[in-house]
């Protein structure tokens, strides 16, 4: 009745659904990070540098880099979900076979206990009709005895011998069913593995593009940073705000206005 070998494949999968799960949770983790830092850059991205530089060359290069977000693989639940229905069924049929083998082996026990017993009693009964052969007034009764205890082994045989043989048959098929839930078993393991390092490839690949996407990006700022002129900037701004060609004049002296006035009452003009 030992399910030694099951048990260990049964905890193989729970291991590997451990895993899954564990993956599964890092994944969205990840998914969770890089989202927020993905918003982050995006409202950063919104904001502009520099706005008041006046030459649009200059002020180009200030503007900050815009970031798409990345989207990452998950672990699908629906990969997960398929997988545990599917290994679900498997181990409720075995478990109830496991359940059938144990009744049915302990009941073939038991049946072997009570033949074993009824043949004890019955080599007993003929020993007592033996030993008083010459004690004519008890012999009927223990022929009796002996008869009825040779009938009970009898039927405790045959009892016996059907649990050995429903025994034999439920352990045909349990192993039958062993082989089909180990080759079950071996498919679902070959597709996890497969599905993980398929998700993990992809997740790493995206991280690996979102860096090139990244690059791709501060290199249009290069760009526009090698556009700069520090001189022309300058000359773009005297040129813009110029007062003219010559500085204000210093202190050039207050001019006199003459003015002339009658005086009527003296009859002169000063």
């Amino acid at each position: 009745t030992s399910t030694a070998g099951y048990d260990a494949i049964i905890q193989y999968h729970s291991d590997c659904r451990r895993t899954c799960k564990e993956v599964e949770e890092f994944m969205k983790a990840r998914a969770s990070i890089e989202e927020k830092y993905a918003k982050d850059l995006l409202g950063l991205s919104k904001k502009v540098c520099g706005y008041n530089e006046m030459n649009e060359p200059s002020k180009s290069c200030f503007y900050c880099a815009e970031t798409e977000h990345v989207s990452l693989a998950h672990l699908q639940l629906e990969f997960r979900e398929k997988q545990r229905e599917a290994r679900k069924k498997v181990e409720q049929q075995m478990d109830a076979l496991h359940k059938q083998k144990a009744l049915q082996f302990k009941k073939t026990m038991d049946s072997k206990k009570t033949y074993e017993q009824k043949c004890r009693d019955k080599e007993e009964a003929d020993q007592n009709v033996n030993r008083n052969t010459n004690n004519t007034k008890h012999m009927d009764k223990l022929y009796a005895k002996a008869q009825q205890a040779k009938q009970n082994a009898e039927e405790a045989d045959k009892l016996y011998q059907q649990n050995v043989s429903a025994m034999g048959k439920i352990k045909d098929e349990w192993q039958k069913e062993h082989v089909k839930a180990c080759e079950i078993f071996e498919k679902q393991a070959m597709e996890r593995i497969n599905f993980l390092r398929n998700t993990v490839w992809t997740h790493v690949n995206q991280l690996s593009q979102q860096c090139v996407t990244s690059d791709e990006l501060y290199e249009e700022v290069r760009k526009s940073l090698e556009q700069t002129d520090v001189q022309e900037d300058i000359e773009h701004f005297v040129n813009l705000r110029r007062t003219g060609d010559k500085p204000p004049g210093t202190n050039r002296g207050v001019q006199r206005i003459s003015i002339q006035y009658s005086d009527t009452s003296r009859g002169t003009r000063v």
